[in-house]
């Protein structure tokens, strides 16, 4: 049977009068194209999550065409570079205002330890995220980035030593279209607000290292938090952030968190 003589459900007119936000596919996984700052670039497995504005009057969308443009961009070695064009025909095909997506991957990041310098990738969780409303595109990288934290209460009130934390810290910034953050050079500036840094590979001597950096360098959350901002903040090509801090306590049944977001 000839799929143009195949009843479309979708299109039949809805008599409720209410316009969903966002309807599209999640979940579907895709080979992305991530630009790397002073290397080729990599593909990495990401998983897409791709959306638009669905008039009141139509009953549901066409979610084969959000696949259709995803394979498009693929086979053109476009998803991931070329995230603004694709949020374009998302919208036309789908016949809507506005479009969205996330690419949702794991990057890694060569990391030496600090004093063996033996070497070993660290992998980062990701983010690229795009909206389209009308002709107004904005991108947003995001990043988790786990650091090192130790008490600053701790290290004054015991006589040995003091408790510290694994910490991950969130971080999604927006930057001018003509501009450009490297991954790297956002993840370096988060791991450097932390008490230590956090390594895949240490020797005895990294670990005496980055244990007494920690202790000299003791941050509570809001502390980590500030820095971030004060860094973000500092740099020009930064128009918005949003900044989570959680620290995995290990002496208490709860975590420690903090969060600040603002457009600049």
């Amino acid at each position: 049977m000839n799929s143009s003589t195949l009843k479309d459900i979708q299109n039949q007119n809805d008599k409720r009068g209410i316009e969903i936000q966002n309807v599209g596919v999640n979940g579907v996984e895709v080979p992305l194209l991530i630009e790397r700052k002073n290397a080729d670039s990599q593909v990495v497995s990401a998983k897409a999550r791709l959306s638009v504005t669905l008039p009141h009057n139509y009953r549901g969308t066409h979610m084969s065409r959000f696949i259709e443009v995803l394979s498009d961009y693929s086979r053109r070695n476009l998803l991931g570079v070329d995230i603004k064009g694709l949020l374009y025909d998302v919208k036309n095909k789908l016949e809507s205002e506005c479009a969205h997506v996330k690419f949702e991957f794991k990057y890694f990041i060569n990391k030496k330890a600090p004093i063996s310098e033996m070497e070993f990738p660290v992998g980062y969780d990701c983010s690229f995220q795009g909206d389209l409303n009308g002709d107004d595109y904005k991108f947003i990288l995001g990043v988790k980035v786990p650091i090192t934290t130790l008490c600053p209460c701790s290290k004054e009130i015991s006589k040995y030593s003091a408790h510290n934390q694994r910490t991950m810290v969130k971080v999604k910034v927006s930057y001018k279209e003509n501009d450009i953050i490297w991954i790297e050079d956002l993840v370096e500036k988060v791991e450097s607000c932390g008490s230590s840094q956090v390594y895949s590979i240490l020797k005895r001597c990294d670990e005496k290292y980055v244990t007494e950096a920690a202790y000299e360098n003791p941050k509570f959350v809001e502390d980590v938090l500030r820095d971030v901002i004060c860094i973000l903040n500092e740099d020009e090509k930064v128009t918005f952030y949003d900044v989570e801090v959680e620290a995995q306590e290990s002496i208490h049944n709860h975590n420690a968190w903090a969060k600040q977001t603002q457009e600049k």
